[in-house]
């Protein structure tokens, strides 16, 4: 049995939420020829709360009861609870067919434990079970994408360039129109991130020529179109008065902007070296 996967990233590098009417379309075309989905519902409410705020129809519609219907449209379903759900370790997988789940069982024995708890302790399944039920409140998720909202729109307002529209869980700085005198051999997104945390202590994401990894047969590094740094705000961590400091360490960095020289590699990993790598400042 083939499997497609939805993911529900939300601006992840700029890109937009699924729509039920989409999925609703692929249910369809998937039922044609035997393919299950599996949705990466990660960030399934932030996903949701936008349907609620952009899709005709769903307006009156709770963000809880719009995770519902999405994942009634699905067959099965991943799950990294570090992101929305906010616990220290944890996730789950999740589907509808017993066959496949008494498998999955069966292999979480071998690797993981029981699978009544795969190797979580009690007290990270019950941290797991409450940000699920705060994931999906209504007012938890306004006040959360509108934390979001308001370090965007500072970051605008001071002139940062970012990629819009502003989503759900960050804010997406664009490392090209940053450091636009860094060519992307120079790791322009990475050398934003090294910047900010020398700056300020915040721990950003690259999103470039790093994440992006190079050709395995030529060497030669992929140069991705976007060239981003990734300001991810998990919930209920963080006040206005973060934000704020997030956005005067970001400006203080854009005005000496013209001082960054950008980095060399020094180490790269065999796997995921966005992980891993090690630079060196470029004098």
């Amino acid at each position: 049995m083939p499997y497609i996967c939805v993911a529900t990233t939300v601006n992840m590098a700029g890109g937009q939420p699924i729509s039920i009417e989409n999925l609703k379309k692929l249910r369809a075309l998937t039922n044609k020829h035997g393919i299950k989905i599996i949705l990466d519902m990660t960030r399934v409410a932030e996903n949701a709360f936008f349907i609620q705020q952009r899709e005709p129809g769903y307006a009156k519609k709770s963000v809880a009861s719009i995770v519902k219907e999405i994942c009634s449209l699905t067959d099965g379903a991943t799950m990294s609870a570090k992101k929305d759900a906010l616990v220290n370790i944890g996730g789950f997988l999740a589907m509808n067919d017993k066959n496949i789940y008494e498998e999955a069982s069966n292999l979480v024995v071998v690797y993981e434990g029981l699978h009544t708890y795969g190797g979580l302790a009690g007290r990270d399944m019950e941290a797991m079970a409450i940000g699920i039920l705060e994931s999906v409140d209504d007012n938890h998720m306004k006040a959360r994408v509108g934390q979001v909202i308001y370090l965007g729109e500072n970051l605008k307002a001071n002139g940062i360039p970012i990629v819009e529209p502003i989503g759900g869980h960050g804010v997406f700085i664009d490392a090209k129109k940053f450091l636009p005198h860094l060519a992307q051999n120079l790791y322009p997104a990475q050398t934003l991130a090294a910047e900010l945390y020398v700056e300020s202590g915040i721990r950003t994401m690259e999103r470039g020529v790093v994440s992006a990894g190079r050709n395995s047969k030529t060497g030669k590094d992929y140069y991705p179109e976007l060239e981003l740094v990734r300001l991810t705000i998990p919930r209920r961590v963080y006040t206005q008065a973060h934000m704020d400091v997030i956005c005067e360490a970001v400006v203080s960095v854009y005005k000496r902007r013209n001082k960054i020289k950008g980095l060399k590699m020094v180490y790269e990993p065999k796997y995921l070296r966005f992980f891993q790598a090690m630079f060196e400042k470029i004098n």
